[in-house]
């Protein structure tokens, strides 16, 4: 597994420095935490990676050096004691670099004041979701990683499910979601879990909160684990007590614009159509005003990514996409439903990553 990563980042330097031409640059800053471990392999807090066409740097400070060393072998690693942005702009200088490419999602204000204040006569030139693009599309062993945190995640929602009980409140189960996690092998919880019940199941981003769950109404849970940094994102409604024939019906329908969604998933699609896959069903029933995020997005290092699923998007699905499905229909005053899976973009169609159970849960 170490040494299939090593490798991986000679390649991704060389697709990165392709891009170069186009963007009219000689070198690229990259600030942002996931685009810099994805590029360098280094998992610290703190760093900026400099590149040219030639050379490879990370620039860190102390507390960092040894493990930069040992996590970023393509690097010639470099010590900052002041500020970072004067090391890499004397570090560029040296480099003879002309047009210095940053990062514009991911430089503040302030540090761009700071960072063109120590370039002085280089060329700053901005640069948009560079590094995340080819981060779009997954190579085996970042979807073996995807998997295993998925895998993890089907688990603990089996293993939560005899704590899901009136009386008990979403923080809890969220608290002890995160703790099957971890006993499982995660390093942490992949975001701020969903636990939301009865009338608050009607919030599409529900946080877990004080309320007691009750007895029927829907319970929604959207979680997911950090497994060596990247993430999986699960989302399933059950019910406690005796549903309606109202709770059964939205829920079918979810159901089956879940599924419709997934069996029609395949490398060409554009996100614009997948989305209409799902949220053309749940019009079909009447409830269309009820469903308004998209139907799904790219994960990996991030829970969000570029790939999307939704009205607006220009994705277009290919390969190694992995992203999620993830209709739903949430009413104020009554409750909500999502079912959310995590699928693999195939050369010939879809591979579902999730397998917790997708019939209506009574507990």
């Amino acid at each position: 597994m170490k040494e299939e990563g090593m490798k991986g980042v000679p390649g991704r330097l060389a697709r990165l420095r392709a891009e170069f031409p186009a963007l009219g640059i000689d070198a690229l800053l990259i600030t942002h935490g996931p685009n810099r471990r994805y590029m360098t392999g280094f998992t610290g807090s703190a760093g900026i990676a400099l590149l040219t066409e030639q050379e490879a740097f990370l620039v860190t400070d102390f507390r960092y050096m040894i493990q930069a060393a040992e996590q970023a072998p393509e690097y010639s690693i470099q010590q900052h004691e002041g500020p970072i942005f004067q090391t890499v702009a004397e570090l560029a200088r040296k480099l003879g670099v002309q047009r210095l490419g940053v990062e514009s999602r991911h430089v503040s204000l302030q540090q761009s004041g700071e960072l063109q204040a120590a370039l002085g006569s280089l060329e700053y030139v901005l640069t948009v979701d560079v590094v995340e693009r080819l981060r779009d599309v997954k190579d085996e062993e970042e979807v073996r990683t995807i998997s295993e945190a998925v895998r993890i995640t089907d688990a603990a929602f089996t293993e939560v499910l005899n704590s899901i009980k009136p009386g008990v409140t979403e923080r809890r189960i969220a608290a002890e979601l995160e703790y099957r996690l971890r006993l499982a092998g995660a390093d942490a919880g992949g975001f701020a879990f969903i636990v939301a019940s009865g009338e608050r199941s009607a919030l599409p981003h529900g946080l877990a909160s004080d309320k007691e769950i009750g007895r029927d109404e829907f319970v929604t849970m959207d979680f997911g684990a950090n497994l060596r940094g990247y993430l999986s994102d699960l989302t399933r409604t059950v019910f406690v007590g005796t549903p309606s024939e109202r709770h059964e019906e939205l829920y079918s329908i979810v159901l089956e614009a879940n599924e419709k969604t997934i069996a029609g998933l395949r490398p060409g699609l554009s996100g614009r159509e997948g989305d209409s896959l799902g949220r053309d069903v749940i019009a079909s029933y009447g409830y269309g005003e009820y469903f308004g995020h998209g139907l799904g997005h790219g994960f990996g290092l991030e829970i969000h990514e570029q790939v999307r699923l939704s009205r607006e998007s220009k994705s277009v699905l290919e390969p190694g996409h992995v992203l999620t499905v993830e209709p739903g229909i949430y009413i104020p005053g009554f409750g909500g439903v999502r079912i959310e899976d995590d699928v693999f973009i195939t050369d010939d169609g879809v591979k579902v990553l999730t397998s917790s159970p997708k019939e209506l849960l009574v507990l």
